[in-house]
């Protein structure tokens, strides 16, 4: 069959506000943690709970944190985007059409989709940047697409790319970042993730396995293929593979865990706690779920954390860099984006 038109991508990463001032905030939290497949209560508790009491009681702590976080060009989870976009564009060249959505707030998927589709592509593929598979991150984005594509009359050929957590030119990238530290001269290298409910990867689970099977995520396979914990830890042994480190030498972990309900496991902050019991001075942090540095990293584990272990009689708390708008990165992601 001849295709005519370009091919669209659409580059889709979670979303930030438009500006750190405490009503943006509360704007990008409250559509951010009205979404089902973040918080997956019921309508009526869930609105009650985001619109009653975590948007208008979070909003003014995370302005506070996002302010320190903004650059003179914007939040860097977007800064980043933007440039990764363009040069990607460059990069695939003129038969590719590039666009940039955040999945909560601005540019929206819908905007972004509207654009590719005056354009007359032939077909999109939907590139979220979360290199695990979630239902509250590549899930969420792979729904809005398909409730935006669904209003559309002529729709294209579309894509969804699922995961790409053991690519082996971004874990090369994450293990060549950890090459610019000393690794020798840390007590012990964290791989920390943004964390989930236990809830919600059970509900990912088909085979009745999930936190049921001894390590149920320690090896990934056709059972838990989809179950976040699994990719992480995938993506954990293939960097750590990778970097020649012995398993001694380093944790899985997760992070930004909220409210009284158990998340993946183990958080970062008790591990931390317990390599400082263990006197632990310095600690190496990865956090390979992000692809693009942001509160998250640069807030939460290069402040926060680092104020914690020092609390707690270590030193330092050193970052790895993610990958950003490097420019090998943008080859790895060309390369993927041609094999899908």
């Amino acid at each position: 069959m001849t295709t005519f038109g370009k091919k669209g991508v659409l580059l889709v990463n979670l979303g930030t506000p438009d500006s750190p001032a405490r009503g943006d905030v509360y704007r990008y939290l409250q559509e951010f943690l009205l979404d089902p497949r973040v918080v997956d209560y019921p309508w009526l508790p869930r609105n009650l709970l985001v619109r009653g009491v975590i948007a208008p009681f979070r909003s003014g702590s995370s302005s506070k944190l996002y302010k320190k976080l903004w650059t003179e060009d914007g939040s860097p989870l977007k800064v980043y985007g933007v440039r990764v976009a363009e040069d990607i564009k460059s990069h695939l060249g003129e038969e590719y059409v590039v666009e940039l959505a955040m999945r909560y707030q601005n540019p929206s998927i819908q905007s972004a989709l509207k654009r590719l589709l005056q354009q007359q592509v032939a077909e999109i593929i939907v590139f979220p940047l979360f290199p695990q598979y979630a239902s509250a991150t590549t899930g969420s984005v792979h729904e809005e697409v398909m409730r935006c594509l669904a209003k559309e009359q002529a729709i294209p050929n579309v894509k969804l790319v699922n995961s790409y957590y053991d690519h082996p030119e971004m874990i090369a990238l994450f293990a060549e970042n950890a090459r610019k530290f000393d690794l020798a001269s840390y007590d012990h290298i964290l791989f920390s993730y943004h964390g989930l409910p236990q809830r919600q990867l059970r509900k990912a689970d088909n085979c009745n396995y999930c936190l049921k099977v001894e390590n149920c995520c320690q090896t990934i396979s056709t059972t838990n293929q989809f179950c976040y914990s699994a990719q992480c830890n995938a993506t954990t042994l293939a960097i750590a593979a990778a970097l020649e480190l012995d398993t001694t030498q380093y944790t899985t972990c997760f992070q930004s865990r909220l409210g009284p309900d158990k998340w993946a496991q183990p958080y970062t902050s008790k591990t931390i706690e317990e390599q400082a019991k263990k006197g632990a001075k310095r600690l190496l942090v990865f956090s390979p779920a992000f692809v693009a540095d942001c509160l998250e990293t640069i807030i939460e584990i290069g402040e926060e954390y680092q104020e914690e272990f020092e609390e707690m009689g270590g030193e330092k708390v050193d970052l790895v860099p993610s990958l950003n708008d490097n420019p090998k990165w943008i080859a790895a992601l060309s390369d993927l984006i041609k094999a899908n």
